[in-house]
């Protein structure tokens, strides 16, 4: 469903990449324009240690992560736009 809402530059313009391999790691969603990436996850990434150090890791490289829960999405699929648009604006100020 994310995806669905963010290809094609479907969201203020902005191109995003789904699936993209990072060091070794392999991100959701990510737009190169802005370093962001999205993470959509369900409960089993709650208070994860693998999450943590990923996330550090990436954010060292100059990465910025957003974590997306499926239920925000499904629940809120506006919001969740809301949410995104909002760190991509943060990033062109």
């Amino acid at each position: 469903m994310l995806w669905t809402l963010l290809r094609s530059r479907r969201l203020v313009g902005h191109k995003f990449r789904r699936q993209v391999p990072i060091g070794s790691y392999i991100v959701d969603v990510l737009c190169p324009a802005a370093n962001l990436i999205i993470e959509l996850d369900g409960s089993q990434h709650a208070e994860n240690d693998y999450d943590v150090v990923r996330d550090d890791w990436l954010r060292a490289q100059g990465y910025r992560v957003l974590r997306i829960w499926n239920s925000e999405l499904t629940s809120s699929r506006n919001g969740a736009l809301e949410v995104i648009w909002a760190a991509l604006e943060v990033q062109g100020q």
